[in-house]
């Protein structure tokens, strides 16, 4: 009864079951939806903090060294007034944070403009800041220092794209000029700030976006900064206290924001984590995209959270699955005493108690109805066993009747078989004889007599050209061979039960001088690897037909052309002794799909020749005689059968 009870639960809890997961799924996937955006705006907001820090410092370092040029200090240092000019630039360097601070006359800064845009625009006049990559050479000349500093070995990072690069020599500098207009003095005044290994840069950006209680909230955050691909100022952790300096971001961010200059607002996989990733491509003076500004939160925070929900929804789904069963089962509880008396009885009914019934119930309506039919069915169930017994006797006799008369048939199919077998030997008899002895023989004949006429013309002049007579007398004799192996394989010896002791190897060779007019025709290699082997019981003349039949087939499978390889070598199956012998082709192999029916009588593959029996024939030889045969094809392309025999 409890398989009715979870029925009918099933049954009224179905809506429950299939639509609120449904909208469960929905709801869930469209929050998930608007969480996941919810992060990329985040992340979005974090990108354009750090991206006007950058600008501000830019701005900055732009007025500050806008302010020096329009001193009054500067003026009487340049004016030779108040001391020397060296010792003052490297305070205002030191005083402004930068890496370095030199002037260029206006003819200088007008030649080094034709290489730094920044420089150019200030020697017009008007000052300007910008990011600037320096080969490690040239910053080598403007700040020792730092030109020593800037060297990052680089790290091989998974997914990024290859490089033969080791290390990263490049500066990627703040870039500020600002025009000077002394009365005496014309010219720009150039400082820049090194942004790689500036640590006190990308934590301040970090401190800006992720420490900030307003915004930056519990985040677990990061900021980098990357010259092309690499990351050069960055508080991404590759180890607990190691930054990931010399990493490399993925080949696909590079391609999207330094290849198509495209912000990527996306997660991403940073160094040894996921996070919810911000790229933006930066440009040089020049317009060009030089490295990208990054910020980024770990995304497992929000991740977990995302689970936390999904299974305090799945726990409140299943609580209210939970508490809506008992409550059916309270209400649904008069339908199912009557359905477990009915139940019950079918279980006796099934059991072979036919006389089994439901008798009244108390409850009324459709449920009494019910059992009333019920009962009525089982008595006409009961009715018609009865006579369904009587039927059965009846047709058992019949069987056996059947049963004669089948085995009776199965002889008759026998005997019929056996004259197939005949048949197909020789149909194999006479495709060989009209091969060979309507080829062979005819034309023999008239050398014969041609040659014997040659020798009484001749007479002792027959001496010249007596090895080549001889030569023709060989090869006749040759022919007369193969004749005398076709006779002895048309020797009627089928189904005889005669089995004697045979020797393969040389038996092997035999068959192949019979089927050597349909090698020659064609450009068939034969390669044997035929090694001495214990002789197997077998019937000489079916070992011949089984064989002959595999090269022939072989044969015809390569169309004339290929290699015919054969193998011959003992082999122990299932702990008795034996010989296996191999028969392959280089033809096309046979299709797939009909490698489980070559060996099915009348199974051919080559359409109105032959009769489809010779393979059929040559299994129920083979294991009559105790052996297998078995066929497969080969990687490199052909088909491959194998004989195997016991061996005395």
């Amino acid at each position: 009864m409890t398989s009715v009870r979870l029925r009918i639960l099933i049954l009224a809890l179905t809506p429950l079951i299939v639509l609120m997961p449904l909208l469960l799924l929905l709801g869930m996937t469209r929050w998930t939806a608007d969480y996941d955006k919810v992060l990329i705006a985040n992340v979005q907001s974090d990108l354009k903090i750090a991206s006007q820090y950058l600008a501000r410092l830019m701005a900055e370092t732009e007025d500050e060294l806008d302010a020096v040029a329009r001193s009054v200090e500067f003026s009487e240092r340049m004016s030779g007034r108040g001391g020397a000019p060296l010792p003052y630039f490297e305070k205002v360097r030191a005083d402004l944070g930068l890496d370095f601070v030199y002037y260029l006359s206006q003819d200088e800064a007008e030649a080094a403009g034709a290489n730094w845009p920044v420089i150019a625009q200030a020697s017009r006049g008007q000052g300007a800041s910008e990011i600037d990559v320096f080969a490690n050479e040239t910053l080598a000349r403007l700040a020792p220092k730092a030109a020593a500093s800037v060297w990052i070995d680089l790290i091989d990072t998974p997914a990024a794209v290859p490089t033969e690069r080791v290390a990263e020599g490049r500066g990627m500098v703040i870039h500020t000029a600002s025009p000077v207009a002394l009365s005496e003095h014309r010219g720009v005044l150039v400082g820049g700030r090194l942004l790689n290994r500036n640590l006190d840069f990308i934590d301040t950006i970090n401190d800006l976006v992720y420490l900030n209680a307003a915004k930056g909230g519990a985040r677990q955050g990061t900021a980098t900064l990357f010259l092309d691909d690499v990351r050069i100022s960055t508080n991404v952790r590759l180890f607990s206290d190691v930054r990931a300096l010399g990493t490399r971001v993925s080949s696909v961010v590079r391609a999207q924001v330094l290849g198509e200059g495209r912000v990527w607002l996306d997660r991403a996989f940073v160094v040894n984590d996921w996070y919810i990733s911000a790229y933006q491509p930066i440009t040089d003076s020049f317009g060009e995209r030089v490295g990208m500004l990054y910020v980024g939160f770990l995304e497992a925070p929000f991740t977990a959270a995302k689970s936390a929900a999904y299974w305090w929804m799945m726990a409140a789904f299943f609580g209210v699955l939970a508490l809506s069963a008992p409550v059916f089962f309270w209400l649904a509880r008069g339908i199912f005493s009557p359905l477990e008396r009915m139940t019950k009885v079918m279980d006796r009914v099934g059991a072979g108690e036919l006389s089994a019934r439901i008798g009244p119930v108390a409850a009324s309506g459709e449920i009494s109805e019910v059992a009333h039919h019920l009962d009525t069915l089982l008595e006409q169930v009961q009715d018609r066993d009865k006579r369904l017994r009587r039927w059965n006797d009846a047709l058992n006799e019949r069987v056996d009747e059947r049963t004669v008369q089948l085995r009776e048939a199965n002889e008759k199919l026998e005997q019929t078989f056996r004259q197939l077998v005949v048949s197909e030997k020789l149909a194999s008899i006479g495709e060989i004889t009209a091969g060979v002895a309507h080829e062979i023989n005819n034309p023999v004949a008239v050398i014969l007599g041609n040659v014997d006429v040659m020798r009484e013309v001749l007479g002792p002049n027959a001496a010249p050209v007596a090895t080549e007579l001889d030569l023709i007398d060989k090869q006749v004799a040759r022919i007369e061979g193969i004749v005398g192996k076709l006779l002895k394989f048309a020797a009627p010896s089928d189904f005889s039960d005669y089995k004697q002791d045979v020797d393969l190897r040389p038996l092997v060779r035999d068959c192949l001088v019979l089927v050597d007019y349909l090698i020659a025709r064609g450009n068939i290699e034969v390669v044997d690897d035929l090694e001495n082997v214990p002789p197997v019981r077998f019937d000489a003349g079916e070992a011949q037909q089984v064989i002959v039949n595999l090269m022939m087939n072989a044969a015809q499978a390569m169309n004339g052309q290929g290699r015919l390889e054969l193998v011959l070598r003992p082999e122990a199956r299932d702990g008795l002794q034996g010989v296996a012998l191999t028969v392959a082709d280089t033809g096309p192999g046979i299709a797939q799909g009909a490698l489980s029916s070559v060996f099915d009588p009348f199974f051919t593959t080559k359409r109105g020749e032959g009769t489809g029996l010779g393979l059929s024939i040559s299994q129920t030889l083979i294991q009559r005689a105790g052996g297998t045969i078995t066929v497969r094809n080969r990687d490199t392309g052909g088909a491959v059968f194998t004989v195997w025999l016991p061996s005395t």
